[in-house]
């Protein structure tokens, strides 16, 4: 794997670092600014919506453009507006700047899909696809919580400073091995594209990315009231559990980047099942502490092996459309990640309890198998149909 994935996937952790970092600076950046805590939990919400809107937007743009610089483009103006957002004293101008990185974010990452998918051999997509997520669940692991320690030490204005440090080298690694042309024949054409992603296999794809992290964001979000009201552990576990969390999804990443290029229906299938089996044994066993540790580190790593999966699959189902495939993947799993924690929500505000989130994730993944196999039932019937024909 040439080591300019590893420097993209150092971009993407802390891009990913930069989206989730703000659940421990928010009270910080409240009392600095002098807005409350809802207002400024507007800044996660922003960010969200920018992603899911910039994702195919961004990726549209960025056609005109060779990949070395659309990367360059998205990822400097993701260093900048940090630096903007860490000397601002507005809330109004941190906010304008949160939606700004999203959308570089979002950018960075579609290109950045298309980009590292080239620069290997063609069966290997799904090595490539790990490589990169990788940073998002390195976020999760390290990046989040170094975030909420550097606001503790310096104030929360250190945590924007840092993800623009981090963000530099790759940078660096973009003008020194990304070609103009990142291995193209083809100039990119928005319309070819886009009649591309017309394909039923890859618009059920999207669909199971988007129900499949909704699923997992459902069960993450309400992770620390649940460990807390259900399981039994004080508030001092809270940040262990989400390592472990952490830990987990990065070792799912790691398993699809073995098995999505070679096996990924099994994986996905297998996959799919054990995520099912596992959140509603999750709900049932909520209560022991024990078995939530384990079913955290356990349920983490089926998520992401099946969501890093899916996203390779897009990817293999629109070969002609790589920078819109990794576009509307992007988007399709920020629809799941802001789609899970609003039913979860719900569910909560009924007055079901903290497993009901949980319950929610087995019925999304349930709905997901279900989706597929009416998909691959379609598929074969219109095999038998088209075979008889002929």
């Amino acid at each position: 794997m040439p080591l300019v994935i590893y420097l993209l996937g150092l971009a993407v952790f802390a891009q990913g670092t930069s989206e989730l970092m703000l659940s421990g600076l928010l009270p910080d950046i409240a009392a600095d600014l002098r807005v409350s805590v809802p207002v400024a939990g507007s800044l996660t919400s922003v960010f969200a919506v920018g992603m899911i809107v910039g994702a195919p937007l961004l990726a549209i743009v960025s056609l005109r453009w060779s990949p070395r610089r659309a990367l360059l483009t998205f990822l400097i103006a993701f260093v900048l507006v940090h630096v903007i957002g860490a000397l601002t004293p507005s809330f109004g101008i941190l906010l304008a700047t949160r939606v700004l990185a999203a959308l570089a974010n979002a950018g960075f990452l579609a290109v950045a899909l298309a980009a590292a998918t080239r620069l290997v051999d063609p069966g290997a997509k799904g090595r490539a696809t790990s490589a990169l997520l990788g940073g998002v669940t390195l976020a999760c692991v390290a990046g989040v919580p170094a975030g909420a320690l550097l606001g503790q030490l310096w104030g929360w204005r250190s945590a924007f400073w840092a993800v623009a440090l981090v963000s530099v080298p790759a940078v660096f690694a973009i003008l020194r091995s990304v070609p103009a042309g990142a291995g193209e024949d083809v100039t990119p054409s928005a319309r070819r594209e886009l009649r591309a992603l017309r394909r039923p296999r890859l618009l059920v794809t999207l669909l199971l990315g988007a129900l499949v992290n909704g699923a997992t964001f459902c069960a993450f979000t309400y992770l620390a009231p649940l460990a807390t009201d259900v399981s039994g552990f004080t508030p001092g576990w809270v940040p262990l559990l989400l390592a472990v969390f952490g830990i987990g999804s990065f070792a799912g990443v790691t398993l699809s980047g073995r098995l999505a290029d070679t096996r990924p229906r099994p994986l996905l299938m297998a996959g799919g099942l054990a995520l099912l089996a596992g959140w509603a044994l999750f709900a049932f066993v909520a209560a022991s502490p024990t078995a939530t540790l384990v079913l955290l580190f356990v349920q983490a790593t089926l998520s992401f092996a099946v969501g890093s999966t899916l996203i390779s699959q897009v990817l293999y189902a629109a070969p002609e459309a790589p920078t819109l495939g990794g576009g509307f993947a992007t988007a399709a799993f920020n629809v799941g990640a802001a789609l899970g924690p609003w039913l979860g929500g719900i569910v909560i505000a009924s007055g079901l309890g903290y497993r009901s989130p949980i319950w929610v994730s087995a019925a999304l993944v349930a709905a997901a198998l279900l989706c597929g196999a009416l998909a691959a039932g379609l598929r074969r019937s219109h095999k038998a149909v088209s075979g008889s024909a002929a």
